[in-house]
């Protein structure tokens, strides 16, 4: 099938990836006849809810080598991509259009107005600047590539309709079925499962503690060499927080091929190695000889969970430091040292689904991300095997796909 020039595009998927490409690509090419179709009644659904409905934009790392380390999927491909399109140029883009981003201690950077409409609103008014064209509750069912070039699409309930390009947004689908319309091109497909959850405890030992969170701690997954250090979030159900959400994006295949169960090892007083620990307590026993073990000030615990802790190690709470025996310190050094908890299951973290799995990226022009096999089929965002771990990674790489697809097709 010969190329031919481009003058109308199809974007399949109202998302960020999706959005990113139309605007940019009419910003390009003002010619460009750029259609927008969303299967469901909103776009930018996940650009909504993401970050409690702040919008986690991107990260505040501005180097594009470090910046690709983030990506348990795409780090190879994405270390060029950044080259032209990074995060700075992500911040720069939106602060051009009047919206200024944050950098909060954490890395995560958010509109300064705390509220994901400000990016909606951005993208939407970009949109209809350069007169693309959304199509909500209208659902493409299949892509046929014609013999002269082009394309024709079945829409669900309507004609079908013919472009030029297609771009294909449709974010990561969380079963391999759901790609069949994908697999009919040619494409082959990295089995999708999810990434991006927290863990379930198998016995809720800390679960009626829900809300707590340790500012730094360790995890390691004992069956797995995947370990991350950083904040640690109990729930109702098991863990949380930065660090659980990483190490569940790093060991993704690996955890679904276990079937979710497996245990964790957690040092809760992460970077306090094995001998300090114990030295913190027997420095308690002598300095707080007279005061009950539930009283403390050498680890930075709320009441209840340090209670908790003595509990789990044997020790009752109104029992004196001094009482404490050399195998209790033992035992509580354990506790905080290297907690073992056995998983069952997990819980997908909040709407925010992340799958790994997708269109494999040697199936596309890393430089367009126009497919390989058929001229004018682009992939953008989830829908392609990539993805990154927890705080605004997964927004950059949809940014800068659309940014490498948008002038591919912008300058055709």
């Amino acid at each position: 099938m010969k190329p031919k020039k481009i003058r109308s595009v199809a974007v399949i998927g109202g998302g960020a990836a999706g959005f990113f490409t139309a605007v940019n690509a009419a910003l390009i090419n003002p010619d460009l006849k750029i259609t927008i179709f969303e299967k469901s009644r909103e776009v930018l659904s996940k650009v909504r809810i993401s970050g409690g409905g702040r919008c986690n934009v991107t990260h505040n790392c501005f180097d594009p080598e470090r910046l690709s380390k983030h990506y348990p999927r795409g780090e190879k491909t994405l270390r060029w991509s950044f080259e032209q399109f990074q995060a700075k140029d992500t911040v720069d883009w939106f602060e051009d259009r009047g919206v200024k981003l944050k950098a909060e201690d954490d890395g995560r950077m958010f509109p300064i107005s705390d509220n994901s409409q400000s990016i909606i609103d951005c993208l939407l008014n970009e949109a209809k600047k350069g007169g693309v064209r959304i199509r909500t509750k209208t659902k493409v069912e299949a892509v046929n590539p014609k013999a002269e070039g082009g394309f024709e699409l079945s829409i669900s309930k309507s004609s079908p309709e013919h472009f030029d390009a297609v771009v294909v947004a449709t974010g990561g689908y969380n079963r391999e079925k759901a790609y069949g319309w994908l697999k009919k091109l040619g494409h082959s497909i990295n089995s999708p499962v999810p990434s991006l959850f927290t863990f379930n405890f198998r016995e809720k030992v800390l679960t009626d503690l829900a809300g707590i969170s340790v500012e730094n701690a360790h995890v390691q997954i004992e069956q797995l060499p995947f370990e991350e250090a950083g904040p640690v979030l109990i729930t109702h159900w098991g863990l949380s927080g930065p660090a659980v959400l990483k190490i569940s994006a790093w060991a993704a295949r690996d955890l679904h091929d276990l079937e979710y169960r497996f245990d964790v090892l957690v040092n809760w007083v992460y970077p306090d190695k094995e001998h300090a620990v114990r030295e913190k307590l027997i420095k308690l026993r002598e300095s707080n000889a007279r005061k009950t073990v539930s009283k403390q000030d050498h680890f930075p615990f709320p009441n209840r969970l340090w209670d908790r802790f003595l509990e789990l190690s044997g020790i009752k709470t109104d029992k004196r430091w001094a009482d404490l025996s050399n195998k209790e310190i033992h035992d509580l050094t354990q506790t905080l040292f290297r907690s073992r908890y056995n998983i069952q299951g997990k819980t997908t973290y909040k709407e925010e689904f992340v799958t790994c799995g997708g269109v494999p990226l040697n199936e596309v022009n890393p430089d367009t991300l126009e497919s390989k096999k058929i001229p004018g089929l682009f992939f953008v965002g989830e829908v392609l095997d990539i993805d990154g771990v927890t705080g605004g990674f997964n927004f950059q790489a949809a940014w800068t796909n659309g940014w490498l697809a948008a002038n591919a097709l912008g300058e055709s």
